[in-house]
């Protein structure tokens, strides 16, 4: 597997739709305003999260249980900042749209102006063939309230591709998060 560059992201965006809306270079927001980038780097794919937030609450008292979830466990935020709590979380949707190639396996790290306030942003990896917007999770490790942005780069893909195609692709097993808009819980 080899780590693909903004010319390749740029190439698959263009021909094949693999991400909308593309931004094609490094948007870092009008001057004299401070923002976090997004949109192609070196070698990836900064996207942002959109302004529909889900946050964690224990409110309800109600167990986090992967194969029965409870919506109980959010309040719904739509908003251009998202403020999570100590300790706790929110998911969000990325605004962009993804179509994983064939060939494709995709991984998700946090850009490190977050990292460095000690928010954690996790997503498993985009498997070859998935499509859909992704699902942020973001993580406050901290002991006090932190602040989430939407329309501005929050994460980075990058972009690994195999030399042959994949015996079975997540679309080929039905996948359980094919083709997911918004963001999307657990699904048993």
């Amino acid at each position: 597997m080899t780590i693909k560059s903004d010319n390749w992201i740029r190439k698959m965006a263009e021909q094949h739709g693999m991400i909308e809306p593309f931004a094609n270079e490094q948007v870092r927001g009008p001057e004299g305003q401070r923002s976090i980038s997004y949109g192609v780097s070196s070698y990836g794919y900064d996207v942002r999260c959109a302004d529909e937030f889900l946050v964690f609450t224990n409110i309800n008292s109600v167990i986090v249980d992967p194969k029965n979830f409870s919506e109980e466990s959010f309040v719904s935020v739509k908003n251009n900042v998202c403020i999570i709590p100590p300790n706790s979380f929110a998911l969000a949707r990325s605004i962009e749209y993804f179509r994983i190639p064939r060939k494709v396996l995709t991984i998700c790290l946090g850009k490190s102006t977050y990292a460095r306030c000690g928010i954690i942003v996790n997503v498993t990896p985009l498997e070859p063939e998935w499509e859909g917007h992704v699902t942020l999770e973001f993580s406050n490790t901290t002991p006090l309230p932190a602040k989430i942005y939407a329309n501005e780069g929050v994460a980075q893909m990058l972009f690994l591709e195999s030399d042959e195609d994949c015996k079975v692709s997540y679309k080929d097993r039905g996948g359980k998060y094919q083709g997911q808009r918004g963001v999307t819980l657990p699904k048993a």
